[in-house]
């Protein structure tokens, strides 16, 4: 923790960079707890386990000292004029912030789970259906066709394989594993699961069309879960006769190694569904963190405006994409900001940040244009071979 101050703390362009950088990342996050709208820890949780970072931003706020963090806020406000760069009342006096204690005590499963029910074949439906078996739950999930199912069931034993090769694992768990997980074409196959997934498209009116469907399958009591990142997750909840059974279990890719899961209470969502949830996270490995539903929830609401800010840096000359990924990566960021757009995808960073700039309306975090141009060239990172790095063999 103190290399990392010190890198902020030293007088060259590096360290300029990364405090034009992570200024305001710090100062939403310390704007996140003011209000109230998550713990401390689960802050400081949700970027350690959902982006690899060395430390939570109000855990450095605490070790830069949150004066000095003010400090440098206002000389930032002085030359930008962006209200996002003046700092919140929590940074010149701790202890005005609203925001609640951490627990202190272990979520309880209000619930029975013993089977899950997992919608969607992809990518991030394979690695939920493989969390849940591995931490001994009987899975049913449903696909469109049966070779998409098939192929669920196919990858998943191609990593149980990669794990007895690493010495994880042996055939015999390998074959409880696998005994545990059935595949289905028919939703129907989803009634008698005590919680049901969904990890279908990113799209509101496909996912309304099977919380729908899902109202009348599911048993009484069943918790009906969404892995959106960005949609509503009371919108879900609206198509259905149990808002109260409704929440969001936001898994980070790939499921089956990120630790981290947002737990996403809807307006109507029980206490008890939300303590079952967390518990359950708990007994698969995971960590969760608990927030309300709003875009962007805790990671992707601080992350990406600083992935935008980088660009706007780029775009003002300040730095070149190298310099500025290497100071980020100099203060133990895992990927410099570029290179974490082009794993991600440009268009998906694109579109989180037109999300929150229409739910928050702050001008500061209006998508950087040239994001926006290397969208439309078709330049969307990694996936295309090239973003705003060049992937090309």
């Amino acid at each position: 923790m103190q290399e990392i101050v010190d890198r902020l703390n030293a007088d060259d362009k590096g360290a300029k960079i990364a405090n034009t950088l992570l200024l305001p990342y710090l100062n939403h996050a310390a704007t996140m707890f003011e209000s109230g709208y998550a713990t401390r820890d689960d802050i400081d949780a949700s970027m350690r386990f959902g982006c690899g970072y060395p430390i939570g931003p109000l855990a450095l706020i605490d070790a830069i000292g949150p004066e000095t963090v003010a400090a440098r806020l206002e000389a930032l406000y002085a030359q930008t004029g962006d209200e996002l760069h003046s700092p919140v009342s929590y940074l010149r006096d701790p202890h005005s912030a609203d925001g609640s204690d951490d627990e202190t005590t272990s979520p309880e499963l209000k619930h029975v789970i013993e089977k899950v029910g997992v919608v969607g074949t992809g990518t991030m439906a394979s690695g939920i259906v493989e969390v849940f078996a591995k931490a001994g739950f009987d899975v049913i999930y449903v696909g469109r066709s049966e070779d998409k199912v098939a192929a669920v069931t196919a990858g998943i034993t191609k990593n149980l394989d990669k794990a007895i090769a690493r010495g994880k694992l042996d055939e015999d768990a390998k074959s409880d594993v696998l005994g545990r997980v059935s595949g289905s074409t028919s939703r129907e196959a989803l009634a008698d699961a005590d919680l049901i997934v969904e990890a279908i498209a990113e799209e509101l009116d496909i996912k309304l069309e099977l919380f729908t469907a899902l109202d009348r399958i599911a048993k009484p009591g069943a918790i009906l879960a969404t892995t959106t990142s960005s949609l509503s997750i009371d919108d879900c909840a609206a198509v259905t006769r149990r808002p109260e059974d409704v929440i969001g279990m936001h898994f980070f890719n790939p499921a089956p190694v990120m630790k981290l899961v947002e737990v996403v209470s809807g307006t109507e969502t029980s206490v008890d569904v939300a303590e079952s949830v967390r518990a359950l996270c708990l007994q698969t490995g995971k960590h969760p963190v608990s927030c309300a539903d709003r875009p962007g929830f805790i990671v992707n609401a601080l992350l990406f405006p600083y992935l935008n800010d980088a660009i706007k840096l780029n775009e003002a000359d300040v730095a070149t994409l190298e310099e500025i990924d290497t100071a980020m990566k100099e203060t133990k960021l895992p990927m410099g900001p570029f290179e974490l757009l082009d794993v991600v995808g440009n268009d998906v960073s694109l579109a989180i940040q037109q999300t929150l700039v229409g739910a928050f309306g702050h001008e500061g975090w209006e998508p950087a244009t040239s994001l926006e141009k290397i969208v439309a060239d078709g330049k969307l990172g990694r996936k295309t071979g090239e973003g705003f790095h060049n992937y090309a063999k």
